[in-house]
């Protein structure tokens, strides 16, 4: 942390001797307007308001950014974000993890960490974070607990996606299609409508994404690790009479993909089982028995209404989603001439959840900033786990069915209260009951590998908490603000996915909380062509749910005691002159065990949480160059280093992941009526090798890469 500490001292000095410098008119302004960075807004507290006067950590992507940096997922967000990491098996059931706290349970009975919302709607099953992210006003990473504003279960931090609007006001249309290796073919376009002389307005969105598999499967012939994607998205909002607005949206999702693909990529000489594996390290092949598949249908429907009255705002925002998904794979990687045992794993689910919010905040010109609300939360999810050994021949097939409904209620408020033209306070309160009822039973399999016995099991259980945050901010003047925020964040219990006995599927686990102290300042310098931010936390981690394989294969979410988290981050963004940009980040995060003994005899404590870089480093510069015909030239470079990784807890053996440094570019040519733009880009232009998944048992060490080198040709049509 001392590294950390000087960092913070010198970006404190040098942000208050060019903050003086700017207060006394010393500072020169910009030759052009084209050099003034713009302002960006966000609602990480729900209300609009610039980012620059938001006292909490996020790091936001305006449209302009997501489309020209092609960011279509969450794992593109990631790539761009320290202080979030992304990592997934299989890809379509991503694992999120915010300032080091992120979980691995993908049973029907838990929950993220760090949560994703749509539009506000909170995506509560890991393979529900699916959407296309054409057409979206923002997204928003909000770094820490967001206990009293956001819904359910944000201990870690949330990322919120925030589609557009339909606009009342013009027609407008757009279109994209792309070309690219690995036979790529994508399409989206766009279509906004007003309707009734203004009083209504329509938008219509869909994207169309497919490309051929990234790795070569030469057991089985054919190729894995495919897209076949479409997505869409039909948005009504209307205003019956002046203060009421009404917005009702539709979308869907459905993707069809193979893989993932596995690999051996360690063996543990130790263990007389490494004798069953043969090594496979080659990216570009796998030798799996079975292609796989990675099937996901998933709709919503959102409703929100707003009627303004003389003291506040009304909100009420309902949805409701669905989610039919299908997994299975090729776990070893290998087939019978290659490796002994062949494992396979699958994974059915079916899930449904709705959602209820009604809040009154404050007007957006009101001195007292406030908001109370409450909130209600319902889902169902039937959930198959399938795993399959064939052991010389000798196959058997084990399965757990798991049920799971959860009820989950909460009323929060928070306001922020001016003391003064340059201080004021900020308090918030958020009460949560949750209600699980789960059962479980392994009785439908041929076999049983990782339970000790057959088991027929129901279990319920209520978790309570008050989760609350309490700050201050001080702007001496407009370009400057500091702040101070402790918040406490907590995710609920829950009970085990894949358990080996009865007594296990019984004993659940408790809920976890996090508390974050954290001091930030927030500026702009020169005019307007430097923002400059930098925040330094500490998190106090409790009763943390870490998951664990045990040497049967069952696998077990534990509560691990205490973690404390430390990290410093810094944002600059700089305009030098007109066309030229650079954009830097760093996260720092040092994240250790206080407490944690997963078995009798074995201690974690001084260990570093599993899945989190201790440094992370985006550099992105760019310049766009005024051709004489009018049109544009843009050339843009990112850059993105993180440091090693463990992917286990015990930060031994071979679950490591050496540093990655990945870079993407992209040159953009915009013709002069700026209607066309035509974009030559690439990701991963090194073709930087990494590991995103690793696991160890019977003897190896079993796990996935990243994807390669990918380049291609987009075409943009504005109306």
């Amino acid at each position: 942390m001392n590294s950390a500490r000087t960092m913070w001292a010198c970006g404190t000095a040098l942000a208050a001797l060019l903050g003086a410098g700017s207060a006394s008119g010393q500072v020169s302004n910009p030759s052009s307007d084209a050099s003034l960075l713009e302002e960006v807004v966000v609602t990480a507290q729900r209300r609009s308001e610039s980012l620059q006067d938001v006292p909490v950590t996020v790091t936001a992507f305006g449209a302009g950014q997501v489309e020209e940096a092609r960011i279509r997922q969450v794992a593109d967000v990631a790539s761009l974000t320290p202080g979030l990491q992304f990592d997934a098996f299989p890809a379509s059931q991503p694992r999120i993890s915010i300032r080091g706290i992120g979980s691995s349970d993908r049973g029907a009975a838990g929950d993220p960490s760090a949560a994703v919302f749509l539009d506000d709607i909170y995506l509560g099953r890991p393979a529900a974070v699916a959407f296309d992210a054409f057409d979206v006003e923002r997204i928003e990473v909000l770094k820490g607990p967001q206990g009293t504003l956001f819904g359910r279960n944000v201990v870690g931090g949330a990322i919120n996606v925030v589609t557009r609007r339909p606009d009342h006001t013009g027609f407008d249309a757009a279109a994209e299609a792309t070309v690219g290796n690995y036979e790529r073919l994508e399409g989206a376009a766009l279509l906004n409508a007003p309707l009734a002389d203004g009083a209504a307005a329509l938008r219509v969105s869909g994207a169309w994404r497919t490309h051929d598999g990234y790795v070569r499967n030469t057991f089985t012939g054919g190729r894995v690790e495919d897209q076949d994607t479409r997505s869409g998205r039909v948005a009504l909002s209307a205003e019956p009479q002046p203060g009421l607005r009404l917005l009702a949206s539709l979308d869907g999702t459905r993707s069809r993909e193979t893989g993932p693909a596995q690999h051996v990529l360690d063996l543990d000489a130790d263990d007389p089982l490494s004798a069953f594996w043969t090594i496979d390290r080659d990216r570009d092949q796998t030798a799996g028995s079975y292609p796989g598949y990675q099937n996901r249908d998933t709709w919503g429907a959102r409703l929100q209404v707003e009627k303004d009255l003389p003291f506040a705002t009304l909100i009420y925002i309902g949805a409701y989603r669905d989610l039919d998904y299908s997994a299975a794979y090729d776990f070893d990687g290998g087939n019978p001439t290659t490796n002994v045992v062949d494992i396979a794993g699958a994974n059915d689910e079916r899930s449904d959840f709705s959602s209820h919010e009604l809040r009154l905040a404050s007007p957006l010109d009101s001195d007292l900033q406030w908001v109370v609300g409450a909130y209600a939360f319902r889902s169902k999810t039937d959930r198959q786990d399938i795993l399959d050994l064939n052991i010389a021949g000798d196959a058997g097939t084990e399965v757990y069915d798991q049920a799971a409904e959860v009820a989950s209620y909460a009323v929060f408020g928070d306001v922020t209260v001016a003391v003064s033209d340059q201080l004021s306070l900020i308090g918030g309160l958020r009460f949560t009951r949750d209600e699980k009822d789960y059962w479980i039973d392994n009785l439908d399999g041929s076999a049983v590998f990782r339970a000790e016995e057959r088991f027929d099991v129901t279990v319920s259980d209520s978790y309570e908490a008050l989760t609350w945050r309490a700050g201050l901010t001080w702007k001496p003047d407009a370009d400057h603000m500091a702040y101070g925020m402790i918040s406490r964040g907590f995710k609920s219990g829950g009970f085990q996915d894949t358990p080996s006995s009865a007594a296990d599927a019984v004993d659940g686990f408790e809920p976890e909380f996090a508390t974050q102290y954290e001091v930030g300042q927030k500026s702009v310098f020169l005019g307007g062509t430097v923002v400059w931010n930098n925040t330094l936390y500490v998190m106090k981690y409790d009763d943390l749910q870490t998951r664990r394989t045990l040497p049967n294969l069952a696998v077990v979410t534990d509560n691990a005691g205490k973690a404390t988290i430390k990290g410093y981050e810094t944002y600059l963004q700089w305009r030098p002159f007109a066309g030229a940009s650079l954009v830097t980040s760093y996260a720092y995060t040092d994240a250790q065990f206080d407490e944690f003994s997963p078995e009798p005899g074995v201690d974690y404590a001084g260990n570093r949480l599993s899945r989190t870089p201790e440094h992370k480093l985006v550099v992105s510069p760019s310049y766009t160059a005024e051709l004489a015909s009018g049109a544009d030239l843009r050339f843009a470079v990112d850059y993105a280093y993180e440091s090693r990784i463990f992917d286990d807890n015990s930060n031994t053996g071979p679950e490591q992941r050496d540093p990655t440094h990945m870079v993407d570019a992209r040159i953009v040519f915009t013709e002069p009526s700026r209607h066309w733009t035509v974009s030559l880009w690439g990701k991963n232009l090194t073709d930087e090798v990494t590991r995103t998944f690793q696991a160890v048992f019977l003897g190896a060490n079993f796990g996935a890469y990243n994807t390669p080198r990918t380049y291609g040709l987009s075409l943009n049509w504005k109306y």
